[in-house]
């Protein structure tokens, strides 16, 4: 098979036939601070009313298609709180606070109940963070959910992903690996009682962005994503764009009581690789860890440390057992992978 007819992956044919030709193009719009490769593009913008100093608009586009991101089925309330809060969590990872967003949707038939349960549960996310619709586009076809939301972020502080330091220590907010567990037994992959599953399942139905999180986490951590895509995948992102490595200490991210009354295996592989989370991940250096844990109080909200950023090596991530132990090569592979929309 010739490399040209190689199956693409979701970051493979961006970085082909996108990432480089637009960043030619950002040497001409020196207002462009960052482009493609990060949670959000950030956009210089001129001194206003009620900002101080001068300030970045981030901005981050999110597509959702039934089937792919969820269920024929799912509850319309529930998918309008998701759709917007997938990207307000995008602002959350660049420590953006939000302005507004606008909206395309698809549907192949205007169902009139339905658009008034989707758009109370967008509408009650939007008025929690203060995050008004400016507009958008409607039409007719499968149903599909566009949300582009935008916000504003002083550029120097952005947690961006290109901004790890060696030394720094890996953080995650709150639990992880509920969402993968819930998604695991709708599709019969493993069993949950019904309790278990209606605890679980909120995760994966109603995220919730991070953003007074990330607000806070100004001048205080260094790099962030938010966990979409599968922890140790989202994190390669942040290892990769910052040219370090990282030391992850497997059984120490953070899990549900659910979660972590399965096995180690089930744990593993959910906390892991499940993704859809969007929790946050971030770096910090180790003389912020007392504000962390303060902040961590503050808001009520678990924060906890789960490895290093290291120097640059041949192993990106070295994934560390509950004993100390580098797990071996072979079972390190089946948790390094992430989601990918076209794999």
């Amino acid at each position: 098979m010739t490399d040209s007819a190689k199956p693409l992956g979701e970051f493979d044919l961006i970085e082909r036939f996108f990432k480089n030709r637009a960043n030619q193009q950002l040497k001409n719009h020196p207002e462009i601070h960052l482009g493609i490769g990060d949670d959000c593009a950030l956009i210089g913008l001129e001194k206003s009313l009620n900002t101080s100093g001068l300030k970045d608009l981030a901005i981050s586009t999110d597509m959702l298609v039934e089937g792919r991101h969820f269920l024929p089925n799912a509850d319309p309330y529930l998918l309008g709180h998701k759709c917007l809060a997938v990207n307000l969590s995008d602002l959350a990872a660049m420590g953006a606070r939000p302005l507004g967003f606008t909206l395309a949707i698809a549907m192949p038939e205007v169902k009139a109940a339905w658009l008034e349960a989707f758009s109370n549960g967008l509408f009650d996310l939007a008025n929690q963070h203060q995050c008004p619709l400016i507009g958008g586009d409607t039409t007719a076809g499968p149903l599909t959910i566009s949300i582009t939301v935008f916000g504003r972020v002083s550029g120097s502080e952005a947690l961006a992903r290109h901004k790890a330091q060696v030394g720094d220590d890996i953080w995650v907010s709150h639990q992880i690996g509920d969402a993968r567990l819930a998604l695991g037994s709708l599709r019969l992959e493993w069993p949950l009682s019904t309790e278990e599953f209606n605890v679980v399942s909120a995760r994966m139905h109603a995220p919730t962005p991070r953003v007074e999180l990330s607000q806070k986490l100004l001048g205080i951590a260094h790099a962030a994503i938010d966990i979409s895509d599968g922890l140790l995948g989202d994190l390669s992102h942040i290892l990769l764009q910052s040219k370090v490595s990282a030391e992850v200490l497997i059984d120490q991210v953070p899990g549900s009581d659910v979660l972590n009354s399965k096995s180690l295996e089930l744990q593993r592989l959910c906390k892991l690789s499940g993704g859809d989370d969007y929790e946050l991940c971030f770096t910090a250096s180790t003389e912020k860890s007392a504000a962390i844990n303060n902040l961590s109080k503050e808001l009520g909200l678990a924060l906890t440390k789960i490895g290093k950023i290291t120097s640059s090596s041949t192993q990106l991530i070295t994934l560390i057992d509950g004993d100390g132990h580098p797990l071996p090569p072979n079972l390190s592979a089946q948790y390094l992978k992430s989601f990918d929309h076209f794999k």
